[in-house]
């Protein structure tokens, strides 16, 4: 297998102060991690989902709810409203091979999101996406995150 750990520094610094200020903006750290989570299963990206997993552990997320993230839309005792918004846009975006993101999943995330939220909101599902695309292109493997 082929494979390159190679990285432009300045991309690499370029995309880690996007994902900081995306975080920033949603305001709530746990939620941040279940879209990298989520995006992350999507897109098949060990490296990232071992890291955020592992954050996320770190940051006091509950088992149940890491385990069953896959499977959110059925586990709706496990993730609030604002969550299951989150998420349905995660996925919207991250599939986007669907077509466009379907109006009723943008209006269910503006209505527990605002403005500058779901700005935020929509910038790091973008990142997470681009992040999991250099990962899983290098064929970066899991374990390698070290904070």
């Amino acid at each position: 297998m082929t494979r390159t750990t190679l990285l432009d520094r300045e991309v690499g610094r370029a995309m880690s102060a996007l994902s900081a200020a995306a975080k920033k903006g949603i305001g709530d750290p746990g939620l941040a991690g279940l879209v990298m989570i989520r995006a992350s299963q999507i897109n098949h990206c060990a490296f990232c989902l071992d890291m955020h997993l592992r954050l996320a552990r770190e940051g006091g997320e509950s088992e149940d709810r890491i385990q069953l993230l896959n499977a959110w839309e059925e586990a709706e005792d496990l993730y609030d409203e604002r969550e299951r918004a989150a998420l349905a846009l995660t996925e919207a975006v991250t599939l986007l091979t669907d077509g466009f993101v379907p109006d009723e999943v943008y209006e269910m995330a503006a209505k527990h999101f605002d403005e500058a939220e779901l700005a935020h909101l929509i910038g790091l599902i973008t990142v997470i996406n681009g992040w999991n695309r250099l990962m899983v292109s290098r064929r970066i493997p899991p374990g390698g995150y070290t904070p």
